[in-house]
């Protein structure tokens, strides 16, 4: 099923369709989110509403990008969205516990590991997803899609809705900041 076949079925309400929609691209939809909130349930989560959010919207859809495009782009908005309600959340919770009320544990990033590596490397990858996670959001984003789901900055640069420069930029800066918080750890 070509893009135009599949956006039409799904325009048209068609269950296969959709099915297809799913297994096409339920795999880079999961592992953009797992990039960028470090947590399985929680990628899983932002992918099933992703799909959701694409049976809904599909009607808007202006078809002025891939569709792929627009998937990453939805995935990235949800998986930022929970981000910053979990640091709402963390932020209340550390209040309440200030002033003695409520008992609830504060929110951290677990130890990591992406599900693409080996158990001899499970350490370092650990460490890195660690330090991908206190990037700033838009290089983490940047980072996210271009090295962990291996699209090209022209990509990267439509589902951020930036240019291509400050894609190149922010990639740097991304480099630079994980190589000084990795060679701290090593210190």
């Amino acid at each position: 099923m070509n893009e135009q076949e599949l956006i039409l079925g799904l325009r048209e309400g068609d269950e296969s369709a959709f099915r297809y929609l799913v297994e096409t691209y339920r795999d880079r939809v999961f592992n953009t989110a797992l990039g960028i909130v470090q947590n399985a349930e929680d990628a899983e989560d932002v992918a099933q509403e992703v799909f959701i959010q694409v049976y809904r919207s599909i009607s808007t859809f202006k078809g002025e990008s891939k569709l792929s495009t627009w998937l990453y782009r939805i995935a990235t908005t949800r998986s930022l969205d929970l981000l910053r309600s979990k640091k709402s959340k963390k932020r209340f919770g550390f209040l309440q516990r200030l002033f003695g009320e409520g008992n609830e544990p504060e929110l951290e990033i677990p130890d990591f590991n992406h599900p693409g590596i080996q158990l001899d490397r499970k350490e370092n990858a650990a460490k890195l997803f660690k330090a991908i996670s206190r990037l700033p959001e838009n290089q983490k984003i940047a980072f996210t899609l271009h090295k962990l789901e291996d699209l090209s900055y022209q990509e990267v640069s439509e589902i951020m809705k930036t240019s291509l420069p400050a894609v190149e930029s922010l990639m740097h800066r991304a480099k630079q900041n994980l190589r000084k918080m990795l060679e701290k750890e090593i210190d």
